[in-house]
């Protein structure tokens, strides 16, 4: 799993959430931007009406189109009559140079450690410490004077427009909204770039910027605007063209109606030089990919969720949900051990019918990603086998005579000199065949070998902690070597996890938890190490289950069809298809899920394990 660099631009038309929305909602929600402009003016002329002006703030995430807004607002409010005038919040960030020096500790230019600059640490001083406090009492000041004595309409826009020092003085207010995949996709066309800065850096170079800074800043700073009601209006901003409005109250009320039965996100599909073709060719992905190689299907701060009616379709980014539903979404115990964070992620990883393996490499401790990238916790990771072909193989752990410091000597000759050597003879690996289930705990070296499909199911880190000690000099698919970080591995390498304990404790036989007519729940990973629990459940038929203030997450890994369904109100259900990744919701409660194809059906269910509050 990696940061979201590079995604490929497709929107899966069929991960959509079918939701009743009521008459009153439809009807509160507008249709693009010139209905939401309009709408925005008439509340706007209201104010005006009464108090003889109105001040507009409009605020947004990384790459929101707001100043198409705010033109739009302009041009029809001149049309009408109003007079009015803009204040940009630009001009309120540090200077340059001010502010690459204060980020310097969040991003590093250690390229001995990191050479590619990849890592940073998570950035936790709001919007304002981006700011020059000076500046923005001049800005408040500018405002108040227009709100004792100013006429028309005072459009306040801009990333912060909403700060706490400027929120109480705007009489109107909006948040416009992006979904990750797209402003990623923004930043590299080179429309945006990161907050305060008007120069154009590589893309690489902004979107690490974002990752640590810009999103962690905004995303908090619009949980908060929304949850506490401090917004009239949330916007989605993905196409300039359709930005649809819904007032705070329709908002939470659509949320509200979305988290009470079974959902699934929207994936993001990436491109990359170990990519397969399996998920490609399921899900009718565009001829012009060159492969697949990840599908986020549910990294939380990754996709979104789109909700479904008669021909309405909105689509948020699924963090967002979480920030507004957490403890009915997880569960009161989830949602305060976690901090309001969604606990796991998943994704597949496809090397069916690729060229090689992917990286070896290993993953952080919590202590580690704390003390370097002031991250919440350690990042542990697990593969389950849903296809595989001939000769597929996992990587697990070393082997029980390997000379780990030799490997890693080698390791960095290969990152420094670009000499390659067998890594065969020092990693053991496991013949793959559907249904094992690897479990990889931090430290532990691993690679998904090729031709084969993976359902990878990790724990929380809101960036991504990949340290790869080995990828066969490969190239990227832009023509670059990829990033290698021995010195980051060898820090966390754990030398101990060898053959035999592997085989013990890492890649365990399915064990019965529960029989009933017709199925059995086996659970197939399970670890001190961990804190979750990865099950089977196989069945004809149906099945029966219920959520008790604790999520649970269903992959149909083998299947065509079932249908997921509450047994208290059958109206509330989703059906899912071969290799769909469905949340249960904390507060479903009971439910069935019936097979509707033919054959037997495995699911494969991941939830956390008993006692994961204490840990």
């Amino acid at each position: 799993m990696s940061f979201m660099f590079n995604p490929y631009p497709y929107d899966d038309p069929d991960a959509v959430n079918h939701v009743a929305i009521s008459a009153g909602l439809r009807e509160a929600v507008t249709t693009d931007t010139a209905a939401t402009a309009r709408r925005v003016l008439a509340d706007a002329k209201k104010l005006i009406a009464d108090k003889g002006r109105c001040v507009l703030g409009i605020d947004g995430y990384v790459s929101a189109p707001m100043d198409r807004l705010r033109g739009l607002i302009e041009l029809l409010a001149a049309t009408e009559g109003v007079t009015a005038r803009s204040l940009s919040t630009a001009g309120l960030y540090l200077p340059e140079d001010a502010l690459h020096d204060k980020l310097l500790p969040y991003l590093p230019e250690d390229r001995e450690t990191d050479p590619p600059l990849l890592y940073g640490r998570l950035y936790k001083e709001g919007l304002e410490g981006l700011m020059d406090p000076e500046k923005i009492k001049a800005m408040a000041a500018e405002v108040e004077e227009f709100r004792r004595s100013g006429q028309g309409l005072l459009i306040l826009f801009g990333n912060g427009a909403l700060i706490d020092a400027l929120l109480p003085l705007c009489g109107l207010r909006l948040f416009i909204d992006m979904t990750q995949k797209r402003t990623i996709l923004n930043i590299r066309s080179g429309s945006a770039g990161n907050l305060g800065f008007t120069e154009r850096r590589s893309p690489n170079e902004m979107i690490r910027h974002s990752y640590y800074v810009d999103f962690e800043a905004l995303m908090a700073h619009r949980g908060r605007l929304a949850r506490e009601e401090k917004i009239d209006y949330y916007l989605t901003g993905d196409d300039p063209d359709k930005i649809q409005a819904l007032p705070i109250p329709a908002l939470k009320e659509l949320f509200g109606a979305m988290v009470r039965q079974p959902l699934r996100c929207r994936p993001v599909y990436i491109e990359g030089v170990w990519g397969g073709f399996y998920v490609k060719r399921l899900r009718h992905l565009p001829d012009e990919m060159k492969n697949c190689a990840w599908v986020f299907d549910l990294i939380p701060m990754e996709v979104s969720i789109v909700a479904e009616d008669r021909g309405l379709e909105l689509e948020f980014p699924f963090y967002f949900f979480v920030q507004i539903t957490g403890e009915k979404l997880m569960g009161r115990k989830a949602h305060q051990k976690f901090g309001g964070y969604f606990p796991i992620r998943f994704n597949y990883d496809d090397t069916y019918h690729s060229s090689g393996n992917m990286s070896i490499q290993c993953h952080p401790d919590g202590d580690y990603v704390r003390e370097n990238n002031g991250e919440l916790g350690r990042q542990d990771e697990s593969y389950y086998m849903v296809v595989t072909g001939q000769e597929a193989k996992t990587y697990c752990g070393f082997r029980k005579d390997a000379d780990v410091e030799e490997f890693i000597e080698k390791a960095r000759r290969a990152e420094k000199y670009g000499e390659g050597f067998d890594h065969d003879q020092y990693v053991y690996s496991e013949p793959s065949r559907p249904g094992m289930q690897f479990l990889i705990p931090a430290g532990t070296i691993h690679a998904s070998g090729r031709n084969q499909l993976i359902l990878e199911i990790g724990s929380l880190t809101i960036g991504s902690y990949t340290y790869k000690m080995y990828d066969y000099m490969r190239k990227d698919l832009e023509g670059n070597l990829r990033p290698i970080h021995t010195y980051h591995g060898d820090k966390v390498l754990r030398r101990d996890f060898r053959e035999p304990w592997v085989k013990e404790n890492l890649i365990q036989q399915p064990r019965t938890l529960r029989e009933g007519e017709g199925f059995v729940e086996t659970i197939v990973g399970e670890h001190g190490l961990l804190y979750f629990s990865l099950r089977n459940v196989r069945f004809p038929d149906r099945y029966t289950d219920e959520t008790t203030d604790r999520f649970h997450v269903l992959v149909l890994v083998e299947g065509e069809r079932c249908l997921i369904r509450s047994l208290t109100d059958p109206s509330k259900s989703f059906t899912q298809n071969y290799l769909d990744m469905v949340i249960v919701p904390a507060g479903f409660g009971p439910y069935e899920v019936v097979n509707q194809g033919v054959g037997v059906v495995t699911m494969h269910k991941t939830q956390l394990k008993d006692g994961f509050e204490n840990e």
